[in-house]
């Protein structure tokens, strides 16, 4: 097993660019089923998450791997439409294979999924919508046996922005003959590089980035090259780091306007921050105040993947900053961590209460789930002393290189084996 080790009280200066975005290529990796070709993905992170896609594909009887730092994806050989157990308990994002292997094959066999414990994250949503289009669904033994001899276009209204429902739902839809209209539809950045991805390879979406999706399916596809959207909670990870340990960063390749919330909440603490054309940076002196009330919220609210690493941010604050987690009902499992490392925090159900405390002591501790390791990550650097995090494994869910990007501002830290 591997820990990262972290001597904190280092300011850290310099730039960095934003690795491709965690939340983008999954659906991306999972919508390349529909074209029975060949796809070239760029600025593809290096991420667990991408590995677990990769042995899905293949599993299927895709050609998938990394050429150079181009990560190339044939389906072409695609020759079945299960998933095994153990390979859907990998992530929770694994069901969004269900949309796009419905409309390549018209079939579709898999057991729910897995991934962080963030409390209930039900796929019924997803399941209506596949229902609407015509898809036949039902649960033996765990496992979800889904069949769709024909489905046809509709309009389809979800009871609830959900991101993976909406991606889901646009897979499917491609696949469906005529048009599919989405309302109330999640307007995530990602949905809309999805979109970008879908159109480059042939298929005609539109809409994406607001609450109604229009999707006419069974279109003519062709093999497509895409570049991955940068990665805004990796950024907003980034920008939190610097913000609790006093410096400076310029991050590149970033679009400053899908952070908004973050920076504000950053801003309101006492942060200058400054955003242009693919670039966003942040002057901090790590004497940061309260932010006032921290609620998240569908984009373009406040995203709940932010939530923990903006809190630790503002553990060494002057005064008390209320977050409200509207999205996941176990998102505070990082509280205790952050405790063990002289936080004051108080949790009442959805409520956290973080009093700031003069300073913080480096501790023992372990990463609960992936924005919670970040969050250690940001605390680890403002700490005084010496910061062992273990279970990295779900840091590296969702970042490519942590340690390195963190060294190259001026951290001491280190990746070690246990």
């Amino acid at each position: 097993m591997s820990h990262i080790t972290i001597q904190g009280g280092r300011r850290l200066e310099g730039a960095l660019t934003v690795q491709g975005a965690k939340n983008s290529v999954l659906p991306i990796l999972a919508a390349t089923i529909l074209h029975p070709g060949r796809t070239v993905l760029r600025g593809c992170p290096r991420l667990s998450d991408v590995e677990a896609s990769i042995r899905i594909l293949r599993h299927l009887g895709c050609l998938a791997g990394w050429e150079g730092e181009e990560l190339v994806v044939d389906t072409g050989p695609m020759s079945r439409g299960d998933i095994p157990d153990h390979l859907m308990r990998e992530m929770r994002s694994s069901v969004i294979f269900l949309g796009a292997i419905l409309a390549r094959l018209g079939w579709a066999e898999m057991s729910y999924p897995g991934g962080c414990e963030l409390g209930p994250r039900p796929i019924d949503l997803h399941l209506a919508a596949l229902r609407q289009l015509g898809a036949e669904l039902k649960e033996e033994g765990g496992r979800l046996l889904c069949g769709a001899r024909r489905m046809t276009g509709r309009e389809i209204a979800l009871s609830l922005p959900s991101v993976g429902a909406t991606e889901n739902a646009i897979l499917a839809a491609c696949g469906a003959e005529g048009e599919t209209i989405l309302f109330n539809a999640a307007r995530e950045p990602e949905i809309a590089d999805l979109q970008d991805f879908l159109c480059a390879m042939g298929c005609k979406v539109r809409g994406a980035g607001s609450s109604t999706v229009c999707v006419m399916g069974r279109q003519s596809t062709h093999d497509a090259v895409h570049t991955v959207m940068p990665d805004r909670i990796a950024a907003a990870t980034y920008l939190s780091a610097v913000a609790a340990a006093g410096g400076q960063v310029e991050l590149l390749g970033v679009d400053y306007r899908h952070l908004s919330t973050v920076t504000a909440a950053l801003h309101a603490a006492g942060c200058q921050i400054t955003g242009g054309e693919g670039r966003i940076s942040l002057r901090s002196d790590g004497a940061l105040r309260s932010a006032g009330t921290v609620r998240t919220a569908p984009y373009p609210g406040f995203p709940t993947d932010a939530q923990a690493v903006v809190m630790a941010a503002l553990l060494r604050s002057q005064g008390a900053t209320v977050f409200v987690e509207n999205i996941f009902e176990n998102r505070y499992r990082h509280v205790d961590e952050l405790r063990r490392m002289g936080a004051d925090i108080s949790v009442a159900d959805r409520v956290a209460v973080v009093t700031g405390v003069p300073r913080l002591f480096g501790a023992d501790v372990r990463a609960t789930d992936l924005r919670g390791g970040a969050a250690l990550l940001v605390a680890g650097l403002a700490a005084k002393g010496t910061t062992r995090i273990g279970d990295i494994y779900h840091i590296q869910r969702g970042y490519a290189d942590p340690v390195g990007d963190l060294r190259a501002l001026g951290a001491e830290i280190s990746l070690e084996e246990d």
